[in-house]
């Protein structure tokens, strides 16, 4: 760790969380050259394509540093480590509600946050979420919040079907998923997923890209209706606060309001798994060459 400079603080990790489909793709080496720089975590160390330092799930209690910090329960956007030494100003402080556990889905909860001010869902509007990894499942439990709205979680493994109905929405396999949707989210990281996504938007509607596909190409079916039904497909991404919001929001303020929504315990269902720090890299390895049922993946530290 570095030496202490004026402002630090020194945290001791408790959890820690896999962000699954992005250090799935850093574990396989599949960040494309280009993105080498917009790709970094925050306390990265080391460079793409490898050996790296990454995550950015991680929380603890802060031993040394400011005295309204020591002893509190903190989110910080750092990679996997027993121990480290950051700027203070770069900790959130856990709600007293938020479990220290369930406090690893910030980050991808804050994406969800941010896609969805991104994607400006209406009052009513029909919903369709593609891809119900932990971002989808938190997109979809978001949107299903707006009163009115109907929105229905879409994946090919029908073992997703009891969290949709725990988080309030339902669920469908991409055959059966409803047609016409005012609105379109897609996170299942597959072209595929994206292409359904067409399929499945109304006339003039918007589909949301949150996935990330690193090297891969993704071929896209902008023949058949797509410019006859005025599409518009527009990315989000949470490096960026999403433009409406910019003004007024910067990403303390958004990361606050992440850690506040945890506190609704139905997220626990998202959280599938917990090895040991010590096995982190085989864990690692098993998620990037078999996810399974993972949804979020959860490091303990003691």
């Amino acid at each position: 760790m570095p030496d202490p400079a004026p402002g630090d603080a020194l945290v001791r990790t408790l959890y820690s969380g896999i962000s699954r489909g992005t250090e799935s793709l850093v574990f396989r080496g599949e960040v494309p050259p280009s993105e080498y720089q917009t790709m970094r975590a925050p306390f990265q160390v080391g460079d793409f394509p490898g050996p790296v330092k990454y995550g950015y799930c991680s929380v603890g209690v802060v031993e040394e540093g400011p005295a309204h910090l020591l002893g509190r329960t903190v989110f910080c956007l750092h990679p996997h480590q027993t121990r480290y030494r950051v700027p203070a100003a770069a900790l959130h402080l856990l709600p007293e509600q938020v479990p220290t556990g369930r406090a690893v889905l910030a980050a991808n909860l804050e994406t969800a946050v941010n896609g969805l001010w991104d994607a400006s869902p209406r009052l009513g509007e029909r919903i369709a979420v593609i891809g119900a990894g932990t971002l989808g499942c938190l997109v979809a439990w978001l949107a299903g919040r707006i009163p009115g709205c109907q929105v229905e979680l879409i994946d090919l493994n029908p073992r997703r079907a009891p969290i949709a109905a725990a988080l309030g929405v339902g669920f469908a396999g991409p055959p059966e998923a409803t047609p016409d949707a005012d609105l379109v989210i897609h996170t299942s990281g597959a072209p595929a997923g994206l292409a359904q996504g067409l399929r499945l938007a109304g006339f003039e509607a918007t589909v949301l890209e949150l996935s990330w596909y690193g090297t891969r190409e993704v071929p896209l079916p902008l023949g058949q209706g797509f410019h006859q039904r005025r599409l518009t497909i527009r990315s989000s991404q949470v490096g960026s606060v999403a433009t409406a919001q910019r003004a007024r929001w910067d990403h303390r303020r958004r990361m606050a309001l992440a850690l506040s929504l945890l506190a609704a315990p139905v997220l626990d269902r998202l959280i599938t798994g917990e090895d040991a720090f010590d096995d982190l890299p085989a864990v690692q390895a098993r998620l990037a060459r078999d996810p399974g049922d993972t949804l979020m993946h959860r490091i303990r530290y003691s």
